[in-house]
Formats: structure tokens, C-alpha cells, sequence
């Protein structure tokens, strides 16, 4: 008990304060509460945007990849084609690419001077996926055909 007293006195004597708890010191108090609960909700919003901007990116860089080879590929086919045989159409990529659906058109460009001779065709490939024509990519080729008589 002697010894209580005496540390009790050493404390009381000392130059530092001695920081008092009590029971409504324990806690935070309701505005930090709401501080940090502001602060986390804004910081979870930017988080969950910059998620949503993300996942929107990467389908465009999918279909963009995609698209472009579908339209290299449909102008290889139009290439390999006969002169004769070369219309505009329309339609998918089969079962591989079930969403996407393709336009090919085909327009004659004339050149002056050599009428009789070749012309200039214009071959147009848009390639559209998603609801609404929500994505689309179009490609465009000049060709030189030889006029068929």
C-alpha cells in the first residue's frame, strides 16, 4: 500500500500531464463517423467508375480487333473472287461470330482515258455488332478490274 502512495505522489509531482480516461473519451465521436464514411463512399465511387470506364474499353478494343480482321478477311474473299462474280451483299460470319453481320457494296469509279480498257471498282465492308448497330468498323478497297465485254 506504502508503495501505492508513493508512486501516486511521483506521478502527481511530475512535470508531463497524465492524460485522464474516462468512458467519453473510449470512442469516435458521430462526425468522425460521418467524415470517414464521406470519405470512403466518394473513394469507392472513383473506384467503381474507373471499373465501369475499363470494362467499357475493352469491349471496344474487342470488337475493333475483331471487327478488322472479319473485314480483312471478307476482302480477301472479294479478292479471290473472279470479276464476273464481285455484287454487293450481305450477311453474318456464321457460327464463329454469331453477333456480327457484315455489308459489302460495290461501286464502279471510272477513270477518264481509258474507257474500254479497266475500270476502278470500290469495294465498301461494314462490319456491325450489338443491338442497334451499336458498334460498327467499315473498311474500304480500290480495285482494278478488267471490264468484261
Amino acid at each position: 500500500m506504502e508503495e501505492w502512495r508513493n508512486t501516486n505522489q511521483l506521478l502527481q509531482s511530475s512535470s508531463t500531464p497524465i492524460l485522464q480516461y474516462s468512458k467519453k473519451h473510449l470512442g469516435f465521436t458521430l462526425l468522425e463517423v460521418m467524415i470517414a464514411l464521406t470519405i470512403i463512399a466518394i473513394v469507392l465511387a472513383a473506384v467503381f467508375g474507373s471499373q465501369s470506364q475499363s470494362l467499357s474499353l475493352a469491349n471496344d478494343a474487342k470488337f475493333n480487333t475483331t471487327a478488322a480482321l472479319l473485314a480483312q478477311r471478307k476482302i480477301a474473299e472479294v479478292e479471290m473472287q473472279d470479276s464476273l462474280d464481285v455484287s454487293s451483299a450481305s450477311g453474318d460470319f456464321g457460327d464463329d461470330f454469331p453477333e456480327y453481320q457484315w455489308e459489302l457494296t460495290i461501286s464502279e469509279v471510272p477513270l477518264i482515258g481509258t474507257e474500254g480498257l479497266e475500270f476502278l471498282k470500290q469495294v465498301d465492308v461494314t462490319v456491325r455488332w450489338g443491338d442497334k448497330d451499336q458498334f460498327r468498323y467499315g473498311l474500304r478497297l480500290y480495285r482494278f478490274m478488267p471490264k468484261t465485254r
